[in-house]
Formats: C-alpha cells, sequence, structure tokens
C-alpha cells in the first residue's frame, strides 16, 4: 500500500452526535464543524425540487478588508465554468451555425494538424489533446498574459503530440474548453464572456454571473470572495504574493475552462433552467447529461461539461468540481431525486474538503455513523495522552501526532499535516476515507484500519 493512499484524504470533523436533529441543524453542525477545524470556507446552497432546504455563509471573503461571506458572495467557478462553455456550443449548435461532429480546424484553421479532431471530442475530453498548462510552463514567456489565442499559436508552433488517437479514450484536459471558447467567439462573432451573456446569465436572470479575470483586466467587482491558498498549517496565502510566474497569473487570460464567476443564488437558476426548457429541449439535456463510451466499450463518465454517474441509492447524478488560485468549488445535480448541491469556496489547500458523503447521507435520511461510534469533544490535557511517534516497521511508516491549536493532528514524514476526529472507546477516524485509528494506551499502540488494511504503529520512545 502506497503511503500517499493513508494521507491523502479529506478528514470530516464532528464535535456533536447528529441522531436527533433535522437535515438543516445536521448540516449546519457538519459546515461549522469544518469551519472550526479551518477545513472549510464559503457559502453553501442545497436544493430540493428547486427549493432551497439550506443555505449558509462560512465566513470570511477578504481577509485584508475584514469582509465576510454572504449570499450574494461572487466566487470564481474554478472548472465549474466547462458546463457554460458547453452550453454555449450546444445553442450554437440549435442555431444551425456549428455541428458536434464538425471538424475543429473548420473554425481552428491554424490547428489543420491536428485536422482529425472534432468539436464533440473537445466536449467530452477525448480529443487526446495535451493540456496546454504543462505547453505554457515549459515554452511561455511567464512576464505576459496569456489568451486563448496564445494556446492556439503555441499548438501550432511547438505541435504536440496528441495523447492517443482522437475519441480513443478519455483523458480530462483544459485545452479543449479553451478551443471551444474560440470556437464561441469565432462563430459568434461576440467575445466568450458577451456570448455566455446575451444568450445564458441575462436570459435566466442571473444577475451576479459573468465572465471575469481578475488580474488580467482587474476591475472593482462589490462582494467579491477572494481566493486564499492553505498551507499545511492552515494559513491563508494570497495567490499573488506567489509572484507573477505562477500559472494562476500568467494564465489569468483564458476563458473557456474557467473564469466564470457566479453566486449560489445564481447557480440555483441554473440549476432550475436545466430542468426546465429555457435554454435547451429534453434532447439537448439527453445529449449533454449522457457519458460518452470509448471503443473499447468503457465509459467515460463525462458528457458535455459534466461528469455523470448512476448510484443505486441516489440514481442518476452529474456533477463538477475543480480547484483554481484559492477556490474550490462544486455542484451536483440529482437529476431523478431532484437534489442540487452547490458549494463554493474561496480557500483552497491540502485540507480543505467537500464533505460530500455526509451531505449525500443527510439528504437521504441514512446514518453518519455506521459503527455506532460517535464523535466526542477532548481537551488539550486529554488530548497529549495520544501524542508521540508511532512507527510501523513493515512499511516502514512514520506517524507524528501532535497537538495543535486544542486539535489532534497527525503527519507523516514528507506529508502534510492532517486533523484527526476524536469519537469514542480511544477511537480517531477520517470519516469520508472509511479511515479508523484506535489507541492502545496500555501498550503504547494504534490499530490503523482503511477498508481490508489494518497496520499496527507502536510509539517510539
Amino acid at each position: 500500500m502506497k503511503k500517499a493512499v493513508i494521507f491523502y484524504v479529506f478528514a470530516l470533523i464532528f464535535q456533536i452526535s447528529f441522531g436527533q436533529q433535522v437535515p438543516e441543524k445536521q448540516l449546519d453542525s457538519l459546515f461549522s464543524a469544518l469551519y472550526n477545524k479551518k477545513m472549510f470556507n464559503g457559502n453553501v446552497l442545497i436544493a430540493e425540487k428547486g427549493n432551497v432546504v439550506f443555505q449558509k455563509s462560512y465566513e470570511i471573503a477578504n481577509e485584508e478588508t475584514g469582509q465576510k461571506l454572504d449570499e450574494n458572495s461572487i466566487f470564481e467557478l474554478a472548472s465549474v465554468s466547462k458546463q457554460f462553455t458547453a452550453m454555449g456550443i450546444v445553442l450554437l449548435e440549435k442555431q444551425g451555425k456549428l455541428r458536434y461532429d464538425d471538424l475543429i480546424s473548420k473554425f481552428i484553421p491554424e490547428l489543420n494538424s491536428y485536422g482529425n479532431i472534432t468539436i464533440r471530442q473537445l466536449l467530452t475530453h477525448t480529443s487526446g489533446l495535451p493540456d496546454y498548462m504543462e505547453l505554457f510552463d515549459e515554452k511561455w514567456d511567464k512576464t505576459k498574459f496569456a489568451t486563448n489565442k496564445d494556446i492556439v499559436e503555441e499548438l501550432a508552433k511547438y505541435k504536440p503530440s496528441v495523447e492517443f488517437s482522437p475519441g480513443e479514450k478519455f483523458e480530462y484536459s483544459n485545452t479543449g474548453y479553451a478551443l471551444l471558447a474560440l470556437i464561441i467567439e469565432r462563430v459568434s462573432g461576440q467575445s466568450f464572456g458577451e456570448f455566455l451573456k446575451d444568450n445564458i446569465f441575462t436570459p435566466l436572470d442571473m444577475q451576479n454571473t459573468f465572465v471575469y479575470r481578475s488580474r488580467f483586466e482587474p476591475k472593482k467587482i462589490e462582494n467579491y470572495a477572494k481566493g486564499y491558498m492553505i498551507d499545511s498549517l492552515g494559513d491563508k496565502i494570497n495567490p499573488d504574493s506567489m509572484g507573477k510566474n505562477y500559472l494562476s497569473y500568467y494564465l489569468d487570460g483564458i476563458v473557456g475552462d474557467g473564469m466564470v464567476n457566479s453566486t449560489t443564488n445564481d447557480l440555483l437558476k441554473w440549476d432550475r433552467a436545466l430542468y426546465g426548457n429555457e435554454l435547451v429541449d429534453n434532447k439537448d439535456k439527453q445529449i449533454i447529461f449522457s457519458s460518452v463510451k470509448t471503443p473499447d466499450g468503457k465509459e467515460s463518465n463525462y458528457g458535455f461539461g459534466w461528469a455523470v454517474g448512476n448510484s443505486e441509492k441516489y440514481g442518476k447524478v452529474v456533477n463538477h468540481s475543480r480547484g483554481w488560485a484559492g477556490y474550490y468549488t462544486f455542484i451536483e445535480r440529482h437529476l431523478d431525486n431532484k437534489k442540487t448541491i452547490i458549494i463554493l469556496q474561496n480557500n483552497m489547500g491540502d485540507l480543505t474538503t467537500m464533505p460530500l458523503k455526509e451531505i449525500r447521507k443527510i439528504l437521504y435520511n441514512e446514518p453518519l455513523f455506521s459503527d455506532g461510534l460517535f464523535p466526542t469533544t477532548l481537551n488539550p490535557d486529554e488530548l497529549q495522552k495520544y501524542t508521540g511517534t508511532y512507527i510501523n516497521s513493515e512499511m516502514p511508516l512514520t506517524i507524528h501526532i501532535f497537538i495543535k491549536e486544542n486539535i489532534l493532528m497527525g503527519q507523516s514524514e514528507g506529508q502534510s499535516a492532517f486533523p484527526l476526529d476524536s469519537y469514542e472507546n480511544n477511537t480517531f477516524k477520517y470519516e469520508m476515507a472509511d479511515i479508523k485509528i484506535v489507541f492502545d494506551l496500555n501498550e503504547n499502540s494504534f490499530d490503523f484500519y482503511q477498508g481490508k488494511t489494518h497496520l499496527i504503529f507502536k510509539r517510539q520512545e
């Protein structure tokens, strides 16, 4: 078992029993606990059948000014933007201005060396085009902002090989959606932002949604939630302080794969519209929300700008997430049960989490704690007895257990520190990753469980 399997997980912190609470209180307890552990900072909106069942802000929009988040706070959506780019292409197809199986060279002749790639393959991440970020990291003059046009020029100049034959398999690549934005501009004669505004945002009354590049074209935006990177100790870092050579700075001029900004309220309007026919009909939605199969018969689990899945518990589920420059965003729609989860965070780091497993359990009235153990609250004096350096000689693997800001923490050598959630009977968990640590204070050891894995760590004297 790789060391990373143990530690690259989402830790969920619960300080009270949820057994007797209604969903709204359960959800608030969940996010409040995460916020208190510096694992969450953002806005949450959860809806059923288009009606809000939970909405709250946690809690800082701008560290420098002290401004707090509210329901009107505007966040950069990162890759959640891709669903709007995809919708732009769908609308142009409905207008008869392009076809999904048109070759991209029809609209971007500069890329005739990639002439057998189609628009559909860009939409579904099956084009084989390498991610432009790697190319720009190697070749780009990082003192300049890059734009979508620059992506075309760099691809035409350096002609990086495709990762696989177009349509052969699925591999997530931001390049496709940056090229789709350029196709939208060339076909419509409008900028990417203007086209989305006229054809999506204004018709749906999404008044606080727009394309905005905060470094490339800075301007004053009211209620703007500033994004922060979070280091392993929970401290916030302004991404701009990392210098102009940092990719989030010099790639800020690129749209399509990101750069849509919005609020939880506007995204609910978007969600409601996708259940209706304001923009597209059921035939279009069937295409958008269908997973593409590769020639070997495997499901890609991706449609047009949405990850697509089917669950025995939840039915058909579509979602998208990703992070960028201090933002970590997520939207999930349960199409059969009409439940929607919208989470916009303006913090991103190793400890930042999306507690999706727990949210789903709450929404479907499932028990949160399958083993009957409930969270407990321990003071620093009580936590002290668990601290020390523990070693598993078979791996070998070392875990340091220590206290930081009244929280028991664990840290493997070379990895980020992670918080430990305390339960009854000397038990600590990472609930989302099905990880459990049980201390034996008499033996100065702990048992580590994850799935079928069981390891014993002894405290080093």
